[in-house]
């Protein structure tokens, strides 16, 4: 192990050389919503012939880089991922360890946290967030300025002024610049803000109350609550709108001194599934057996789009790009009657506890630098963080980025292989997952307790054995598995307690 440890010091030490010796490359980091592992074709080809909808941009960055085969998001839903992923913690770190659901309520990333922003400006980067935010923030009260405004979320909030993000957005997490939904598409407020401010639609919008009454006369369906917005908002015409915003940010800052730090946040492919009729030359809406699949099919060309602007700057080969998602797939009735199956060979999708919910894709591609690889290694999308810093080798502080490792001497090596604990959560249902050398625990945490330490085994399953029937028998009755199942569940309030809880091995 000592011997190990040296090389991988080692490994460190030259690559550090050599990063320094030329200009640090961009990072691109690409956070789908609510993308399923087989939404990816790329993944879906391993397992099955029938393959729906071609995601050939998002593949072709899998066959110039690794693929993570075994990658989790944090959670189950998409608002404690983000947390989790921005700031490199595990959900039940935050004071909101079940999401933070409200675009009006208090973000859980404290002032003095680091995040992806913060820590890419530490080593030099010009930083930018496009997208859904979704980890809450300070809007003020309408009938008084000096308060901010938090409100219940059973009935239209409308007393709330939404010109301005005050506190706890993107802008206040690190981003030097932000084009930002503070819900997405999803939720209030249905408005665009560029740096915290209010951003027009267009040149005659104003703020208004959006009904679903509004909505139906442009064939949307409201995912969640009617409320404040733009009047002139469409969710058909926000994914064009958000990716054509991101091609200019590369355009303006291709060639300066700072390499620069994007976090692309896409509004594809949660409710309302709005696809645009057209982007970039190609036929969007009613391509595909569901307008989910359009969705997916969107996204796949808004990647393209990047892909190109970044090529045509002649940077493509100086920029990393991870792509992952902030939960698993969709299981929608359209979708999975054409034969396409968002969660691939794994049970369930997003919100719950089997597999389906929390598997994700991860790539990370770097031309002529990171090899193509498959590789099985289990891994997080909150490992992004660490794997940032000791690209840039920057040193961690012991009290931040507390469940985050470094992906990098896999990505430098694709022999290594990593032995760890895998730590995820559900959604709604409120379950804790760990996953240990092939064996899953399922606990449910009391959801009257709201220190969410008291915790019951209720699943055991063998994720080894028969691949295609994955979580199909409960093992927890058993007596055989019962030492098991107890060296698990001591191994999971040992891994809350620990300060550093993941079990890292190379």
């Amino acid at each position: 192990m000592h011997r190990l440890h040296c090389t991988i010091t080692l490994f460190s030490i030259l690559f550090t050389v050599v990063l320094s010796a030329q200009k640090k490359p961009n990072v691109v980091v690409i956070l789908v919503d609510d993308l399923g592992l087989g939404d990816v074709s790329y993944y879906r080809k391993a397992h099955s012939d029938t393959i729906i909808v071609e995601t050939p941009a998002i593949d072709a960055l899998a066959e110039n880089g690794a693929v993570f085969t075994n990658a989790h998001a944090p959670a189950a839903l998409c608002a404690p991922s983000r947390y989790a992923i921005m700031t490199g913690n595990h959900c039940y770190r935050s004071d909101a360890p079940w999401g933070v659901w409200g675009s009006y309520e208090k973000s859980p990333i404290k002032k003095n946290q680091l995040t992806l922003a913060k820590l890419m400006k530490q080593s030099g980067y010009q930083t930018a967030f496009f997208g859904k935010w979704h980890i809450g923030g300070d809007f003020l009260r309408k009938d008084d300025p000096n308060t901010i405004y938090r409100g219940p979320r059973n009935k239209p909030e409308l007393d709330v002024d939404i010109r301005k993000i005050v506190g706890g957005g993107p802008r206040y997490q690190g981003f030097d610049y932000a084009l930002s939904f503070q819900a997405g598409i999803q939720d209030v407020p249905y408005a665009i803000y560029e740096n915290s401010v209010f951003k027009p639609i267009t040149r005659n919008s104003e703020i208004t109350f959006i009904s679903q009454a509004k909505m139906d006369k442009i064939g949307v369906k409201l995912d969640k609550a009617e409320g404040l917005g733009d009047s002139n908002w469409n969710p058909h015409d926000m994914g064009p709108l958000l990716v054509k915003k991101a091609m200019d940010y590369i355009d303006a800052n291709a060639h300066k001194d700072k390499p620069f730090f994007m976090y692309y946040s896409a509004l594809a492919v949660h409710l309302p599934h709005t696809p645009t009729d057209e982007l970039n030359g190609i036929k969007i809406a009613g391509t595909t057996p569901s307008k989910h699949l359009d969705l997916v099919k969107e996204l796949d060309v808004q990647i393209q789009m990047l892909i190109d602007t970044l090529k045509k700057q002649g940077i493509y080969d100086d920029t990393i790009i991870m792509l992952t998602s902030d939960n698993g797939g969709l299981l929608r009735k359209n979708t999975l009657k054409s034969g396409h199956r968002p969660s691939d060979i794994y049970r369930g999708g997003k919100n719950q506890a089997y597999e389906g919910g929390n598997r994700v894709p991860f790539i990370i591609s770097w031309n002529n630098h990171f090899k193509h690889q498959i590789n099985e290694s289990p891994v997080l999308g909150l490992d992004i963080m660490a794997t940032l810093a000791e690209l840039n080798h920057i040193e961690i502080s012991a009290d931040q980025a507390l469940d985050s490792s470094s992906l990098l001497p896999l990505l430098e090596n694709e022999t290594q292989v990593l032995d760890r604990v895998i730590y995820t959560q559900s959604g709604t249902g409120k379950e804790v997952m760990l996953i240990k050398d092939g064996s899953k625990l399922i606990l449910q945490v009391d959801k009257s307790d709201k220190s969410n330490h008291t915790q019951t085994p209720i699943a055991l399953y063998n994720l080894k054995d028969n691949p295609g029937e994955l979580e199909a028998q409960n093992l927890i009755t058993k007596a055989q598995y019962q030492p098991k199942i107890k060296k698990l569940a001591t191994l999971y309030h040992t891994t809350r307690k620990s300060g550093r809880p993941t079990t890292f091995r190379f």
